[in-house]
């Protein structure tokens, strides 16, 4: 299959996950890293049908060398990819050509429920930990770590301090 049999959207993807994490990119040729991060996001490289290595295999088939791969040779790629792991190559290119923008995935929230409820809860901690926020739940910072030294020139305990002033001008 030409390059030009293939859908337009998938050159467009090529390009933004060719920039994507390189700003000096000018989207015409694409790292087996960036090529990685893509098919994993595509769900192609699953770590048991298509693993890293395999697309590391296919990639210095294609490439004898070159650290980086342009549309024309990405193309090859997932030919010779989905050859070798008996599957089918257009739909590869759909689920490349569909996947989102770089960057985005499908994640999850966390969720609070049993135990990460509890543990995740300052208002029932205790002993050092509870010094380390204030009562609405917002961490304190170096000063809920540490014990920040008051160079104030009292001694620890005195209760009367700022009063001399008080006494001796009465």
């Amino acid at each position: 299959m030409a390059a030009s049999d293939s859908p337009a959207s998938l050159e467009d993807a090529f390009k933004s996950f060719s920039k994507f994490g390189n700003t000096a990119s000018d989207g015409k040729q694409m790292t087996l890293t960036q090529l990685d991060k893509w098919l994993k996001q595509a769900s192609i490289i699953d770590g048991k049908k298509i693993t890293t290595t395999d697309t590391g295999i296919c990639f210095n088939k294609v490439q004898r060398g070159s650290k980086t791969i342009q549309y024309d040779n990405f193309v090859k790629f997932l030919e010779d990819l989905a050859t070798t792991k008996k599957m089918d190559a257009k739909s590869m290119k759909d689920k490349l050509a569909s996947c989102m923008a770089p960057g985005t995935t499908n994640t999850t929230q966390a969720t609070k429920v049993g135990a990460v409820d509890r543990l995740t809860d300052t208002s029932k901690y205790t002993g050092a930990h509870k010094q380390r926020f204030d009562d609405s739940g917002k961490g304190k910072g170096i000063e809920g770590r540490e014990d920040v030294k008051d160079n104030a020139g009292y001694v620890s305990g005195y209760k009367e301090k700022d009063t001399y002033d008080k006494k001796t001008n009465k």
